[in-house]
């Protein structure tokens, strides 16, 4: 039988993008059954928020977490998705993350979100 990872125990993070009402947040969640050890999040491009104002992929939170309890997010809004695009920031927001679990295993998740998937249902709004 192949050896098959057992999402029920072990740690599972994920970035994830959230468009509600026309607001862009990005997530890093734990969505695994274990605690998550030393985080690092890398994006493929660096991207702004809060009108360009903001260097989201640099933030510490993306950098290193040391330490993720099960169901955990952190939750960073961008900017609504309407400015984001218009200031051309990138449509695709891709990275690879990387941690450990308490028995020292490491696993890497690469995960894209396209952006213009939203745009295409109508979540982008114009704010004045």
């Amino acid at each position: 039988m192949p050896d098959v990872p057992d999402f029920d125990v072990r740690p599972e993070v994920i970035l994830d993008v959230d468009v509600r009402d026309g607001l862009l947040s990005v997530c890093l969640k734990n969505i695994g059954a274990r605690p998550a050890l030393d985080v690092t999040t890398v994006f493929d491009e660096p991207f702004s928020g809060l009108g360009g104002r903001k260097a989201i992929t640099s933030m510490l939170v993306f950098r290193r977490v040391a330490f993720m309890a099960p169901g955990k997010t952190f939750e960073q809004y961008v900017d609504p998705l309407y400015e984001y695009a218009r200031r051309n920031e990138p449509m695709t927001i891709a990275a690879t993350v990387s941690y450990r679990d308490r028995a020292g295993t490491t696993y890497k998740e690469r995960i894209s979100h396209d952006l213009r998937v939203y745009l295409e249902l109508g979540q982008a709004r114009v704010v004045y």
